[in-house]
């Protein structure tokens, strides 16, 4: 990171430039991560492409997330993704867009996701997928204050283009689901031509359970797991348990390894709509009142179902 960079152009009481710290570093670090997501149950196309036409139907998805509210220039996250079975038996296919912006960057992916399932039991299905991402970067260095003028610092990158490919497995009855992917293998370096060409994508690795107890007649019990693995960065382990109340109250809590606790509430509209909600607060020094509010996530879900025996009840992943 360059010593010349003090602050970035929007109000701020934070010392030393933390905002720079805080959401900058993702460009100029040896760790770039993908988005993050407390609602990942949710989401799951994002992180695995084998997911894709898993539901059974056409599933419509839009997320929003607010990172460490408050504080300018925090991160921000929009996702859109659709994904479908199509006519030809055990193929899926799904498209995504993902909108990133942290501070004076923006990053905008859009990715491919095709997935090839199999039977492996009356219940059980193992599905194969593969996904093509083209990533559009724009990092704005002239909305950066500077104590003295960095050469390398000066002109600004507009929709820098790069591909990416990655793949993923996913295994699911009706009850449970593991799954194991990687969204992007090419580890493209940024910052050629520059001092900061140490920053580039890292491959992250992940690993997600989960399990969906009958806990008695009206009530649904799933714990679920994510761990995120990125070479040069801590392990990342979230846990999560939610609760279904007759198929339409969604109650839960979530714990970020060393990072932050979270709260979530969903509610299935009716069988086709879901919303869901959730707050995050560090447990880091970050998280302090002074630094920020917390972090807010809300989703919202349609499956298209055609028939009435489509789905015998909301799925809960």
């Amino acid at each position: 990171m360059a010593s010349s960079i003090s602050s970035y152009k929007k109000r701020t009481t934070l010392p030393y430039g933390v905002l720079l710290v805080l959401g900058l570093m993702t460009f100029f670090g040896q760790a770039q991560q993908d988005a993050q997501y407390t609602q990942y149950m949710y989401n799951t196309i994002s992180i695995n492409p084998a997911y894709a036409g898993s539901r059974g139907h056409m599933s419509i998805g839009a997320l929003h997330r607010s990172q460490w509210v408050g504080l300018d220039g925090a991160p921000e996250t929009q996702t859109f993704n659709i994904h479908t079975p199509v006519g030809y038996k055990g193929v899926g296919l799904g498209l995504s867009v993902v909108n990133d912006n942290i501070g004076p960057t923006s990053e905008t992916s859009f990715d491919l996701d095709f997935s090839y399932t199999v039977p492996t039991s009356r219940e059980g299905k193992l599905s194969f997928g593969l996904k093509a991402s083209a990533h559009l970067l724009d990092i704005r260095f002239s909305e950066l204050n500077q104590f003295a003028p960095d050469q390398t610092l000066q002109q600004d990158i507009d929709n820098r283009l790069t591909p990416n490919f990655g793949a993923g497995v996913y295994y699911h009855t009706d009850r449970f689901y593991a799954g194991l992917s990687v969204p992007r293998f090419l580890q493209t370096t940024h910052f050629e031509e520059s001092s900061l060409s140490t920053a580039r994508e890292q491959m992250n690795f992940y690993l997600m359970t989960g399990y969906v107890w009958e806990w008695r007649r009206n009530v649904k019990f799933k714990p679920t797991v994510l761990t995120k693995m990125t070479q040069g960065a801590p392990l990342q382990v979230d846990l999560s348990a939610n609760f279904m109340f007759n198929d339409k109250f969604i109650l839960g809590a979530a714990y970020r390894w060393d990072a932050a606790f979270s709260a979530l509430v969903g509610f299935n509209l009716s069988n086709n709509m879901l919303i869901g909600l959730a707050y995050d607060r560090e447990t880091t020094e970050l998280g302090a009142a002074a630094f920020n509010d917390g972090s807010f996530e809300i989703i919202l879900r349609y499956d298209f179902l055609f028939t009435k025996n489509n789905l015998r009840s909301p799925r809960f992943f």
